[in-house]
């Protein structure tokens, strides 16, 4: 005889009673979505939003609209710009995080090769990024894995490992990083807090599923968070 389920079964109008039951003020959703806004870069939506709900941003609304510029160089590909209004915007930040120079400066040798400048992206990786790479086996295969582009730019055929250095996601993950230590020099969370409950939502129902039959809550594409099966 199969063995019965032992796991404990919520069904749904127990389910929603108890979801009903939680407390959450308006000031803690507003705090949210002020978070949202900032860390995003939506200045002027930020600014409406603070009037209307009372909410005091962490940051100066002004700090919003200088990322976004430093993202937007990286975007359209000109770091020296962005590398320019990074310093701008404090100096510490590239001083003190030699990673985050280095991937700039990674970025920077991308954009000659994308625009096909050999000779000076073979002069830069010599004068700015050897010397780097000599310190830390890590950026030294980044910077291989760079170089390595040079050998398929007649080619056709380019290995999607090394072929994805030169999509527009490469430009955005520098971005990203770059927002990121922005972020944090200002003492603001690297990562949007609603992004961070999901996560921590699709933690709790993958535990709770190990002992629990229960209404699994899903995002608006159907995905089932914390789980692969379907709800009660």
């Amino acid at each position: 005889m199969p063995q019965a389920s032992s796991k404990i079964h919520i069904y749904k109008e127990e389910w929603d009673r108890r979801l009903h039951e939680v407390q959450v003020s308006k000031n803690d959703l507003n705090r949210l979505v002020m978070d949202y806004l900032v860390i995003e870069g939506y200045k002027s939506a930020a600014e409406e939003f603070a009037q209307e709900a009372s909410v005091v941003p962490e940051v100066d609304f002004e700090s919003i609209e200088s990322r976004m510029k430093v993202r937007e160089a990286l975007q359209r590909g000109d770091v020296e710009d962005a590398i320019v209004r990074v310093n701008e915007l404090n100096p510490e930040i590239l001083d003190n995080n030699r990673a985050l120079f280095f991937h700039l400066q990674q970025q920077k040798l991308i954009e000659y090769i994308r625009q096909g400048r050999v000779v000076e992206a073979l002069q830069f990786a010599q004068d700015e990024l050897a010397q780097l790479g000599e310190h830390s086996p890590e950026f030294l295969s980044e910077l291989e894995k760079t170089m390595s582009l040079l050998a398929f730019e007649q080619s056709s055929f380019t290995p999607s490992a090394i072929g994805d250095l030169l999509s527009p996601a490469q430009r955005m993950k520098t971005a990203g990083e770059v927002n990121a230590a922005i972020l944090e020099s200002l003492n603001q969370g690297k990562e949007v807090k609603l992004v961070q409950l999901v996560k921590f939502l699709s933690w709790g129902q993958g535990m709770l599923k190990e002992h629990a039959e229960f209404p699994k809550m899903t995002l608006d594409d159907g995905t089932i968070l914390g789980s692969s099966s379907s709800t009660l």
